[in-house]
């Protein structure tokens, strides 16, 4: 009798990891589940949700008759990604751990540990597919559900990582997941989807932060000096952000609300401007760093592409280019809106997620020149 492959499915305890097992059991697969500790420092803390998300993948495992493996990678974590998280933050960048979570832990210390296992495919809940091309290549797809897409924080992604990941989401949408479970009694069946960075749970990001970064206050500005109200650290604050800047009525003020539009270091102030559409909100060009390709090889310079700056944003028609720096240079058609140092930009082809890199620096290219923007920078 032929031995059924082995897959590995990483277990949340939510719907979407159950349902991949699910799907996965039914096509004839040898289906074991894992569950990830990734977060070790909030085990008091009744907000932490990892206890409660592990007692929900060992129901699911136990009504889908499958063993569940526990895996402990909270060391890992702290040195490949939240190390990052903190060093990011304190340079005033606004970075996005889940993109290194799934190239540094989901899909490398997981696929590793799933191995020793005897594991010859690792499976996840996320929303993409990929694609073997006849010369054996792998392409990182879109997720059908254009609403629930999660390509954006996979774009890191290499060959080796992709060749033995399957998505068994890929070509469906929430609602067919939703019935898939309630079809099959799953216990997270009707669960809530989970958001936010998953080491802070439901806490405010601020009061998260204060236990790693000591906080500076400063003051908030305008862009002509005008100083408008105080700021608790830039740490707290992102581009484009409306809530929690405590400015009131403003005698000179034009009763519009405030919006971030640029945190300066060097003297470390806040700089606000009324208007959700105001013109310092907007960027048309920027620069990236740390690019990653998922082919493993960069595509032509000049080309154009769409992009997004953030995950759910619609695609962005832009031209892509190297820079002597060792930048690669975005020109966006339109200008786009509360451009994020720290953030990823990814690139696509059509349906194709071709990679990306994390955001470094801003402008619109008409008034600024290139060469007083960039600093050099690895590829």
């Amino acid at each position: 009798m032929k031995r059924k492959t082995r897959v590995i499915v990483g277990l949340s305890g939510g719907v979407d990891s159950s349902v991949a097992a699910l799907l996965l059991l039914e096509q004839g697969y040898d289906v074991q589940g894992m569950f990830m500790k990734n977060w070790e420092q909030d085990d008091t803390d009744t907000q932490c949700a990892a206890a409660a998300d592990l007692d929900d993948a060992r129901l699911v495992c136990d009504q889908l008759e499958i063993p569940l493996h526990k895996v402990n990678f909270s060391d890992r974590y702290w040195d490949r990604v939240f190390s990052h998280f903190l060093s990011e933050i304190r340079a005033g960048r606004t970075p996005n751990p889940d993109v290194l979570c799934n190239s540094e832990i989901k899909f490398r210390a997981f696929l590793d540990h799933a191995r020793t296992l005897g594991a010859e495919l690792i499976a996840t809940g996320h929303y993409a597919r990929r694609s073997t091309l006849p010369n054996g290549r792998v392409q990182l797809l879109r997720g059908v559900d254009i609403q629930k897409d999660q390509s954006y924080f996979l774009h890191g992604l290499s060959q080796e990582q992709l060749l033995p990941v399957c998505f068994p989401l890929g070509a469906m949408k929430k609602p067919e997941v939703r019935k898939r479970a309630q079809a099959a009694g799953l216990h997270t069946a009707d669960r809530k989807d989970s958001t936010g960075i998953c080491f802070i749970g439901e806490r405010r990001f601020s009061e998260f932060l204060q236990g790693y970064v000591t906080a500076q206050p400063g003051p908030i500005v305008t862009p002509s000096g005008t100083q408008v109200g105080v700021h608790q650290g830039l740490m707290f604050y992102t581009l484009g952000q409306r809530q929690g800047l405590g400015i009131g009525g403003q005698a000179d003020g034009d009763g519009r609300p405030w919006f971030v539009a640029d945190k300066r270091m060097q003297d470390n102030s806040l700089i606000a401007v009324q208007g959700g559409n105001h013109p310092l909100l907007y960027r048309d060009s920027l620069s990236a760093r740390n690019l990653h390709w998922v082919s493993d090889a960069a595509p032509p310079s000049g080309l154009r592409l769409t992009a997004k700056i953030r995950y759910r944003q619609s695609d962005q028609s832009c031209r892509i280019r190297r820079h002597e720096a060792g930048s690669w240079l975005v020109e966006f058609d339109q200008a786009q809106r509360a451009v994020t140092p720290g953030q990823s930009v990814v690139f696509y082809d059509g349906e194709v997620c071709l990679g990306g890199g994390v955001i470094d620096t801003a402008w619109n290219r008409e008034v600024e020149p290139i060469a007083a923007r960039l600093e050099p920078a690895d590829a």
